[in-house]
C-alpha cells in the first residue's frame, strides 16, 4: 500500500514539475500550436527600446499545484491515520510555499517600439534585451492576434 502512494506521489509530482515549467516565447521558438498558423506580417522601423523585467504571472496555479503534490506527498508519512493526516497537511503548506517561489521567478525582456509602415506605431514586448535591436532597425512585426513578434 505504501509502495502504490510512494509511486503516485512521484508520478503527480513529475506531471505538476512538467505542467508548471512555462514556455518562454522567443522571437526564433515557437509552441507547437503555433507551427503551420497563419500570421499577419507588417514591416517597420523602430523608434525605441528599453530593457525590461518579465515577472511569471501563474503565482496562483503553482502554489496550488505545489500544494497539492506536497499534500500528497506527505499524506504517506507515518504508520497511522494522524501522522498521515498531519504529515498531508505539512506537506500541503511546504508545496504550497516551493510552489509559490518558483512561480515568482523573472527573466529579461526588451519593450520595441515600431513605427510601422501603415502609419501606426506599437510597443511590443519579448523575451530577450536591447542590445539585440538598435533605433533605426528595418524589423518584421508578425501576429497570430494573440502573439506578436518582432524580429530583424
Amino acid at each position: 500500500m505504501k509502495r502504490n502512494a510512494a509511486s503516485i506521489t512521484w508520478l503527480a509530482l513529475g506531471l505538476g514539475i512538467a505542467s508548471g515549467c512555462a514556455t518562454h516565447s522567443t522571437p526564433t521558438t515557437f509552441n507547437r500550436t503555433e507551427v503551420g498558423a497563419a500570421r499577419s506580417v507588417e514591416w517597420g522601423t523602430i523608434r525605441g527600446l528599453r530593457d525590461v523585467t518579465i515577472q511569471n504571472d501563474s503565482r496562483g496555479v503553482a502554489t496550488a499545484t505545489g500544494a497539492v503534490l506536497g499534500g500528497i506527498a506527505g499524506s504517506t508519512i507515518g504508520s497511522g491515520t494522524r501522522a498521515n493526516t498531519a504529515g498531508a497537511v505539512a506537506g500541503a503548506a511546504a508545496g504550497g510555499a516551493a510552489g509559490n517561489a518558483m512561480a515568482r521567478g523573472s527573466r529579461p525582456g526588451v519593450e520595441i517600439t515600431v513605427e510601422l509602415e501603415s502609419g501606426r506605431t506599437i510597443a511590443v514586448t519579448q523575451d530577450g534585451s536591447s542590445q539585440q535591436f538598435r533605433v533605426g532597425d528595418r524589423v518584421q512585426v508578425s501576429s497570430d492576434g494573440t502573439t506578436t513578434r518582432v524580429t530583424r
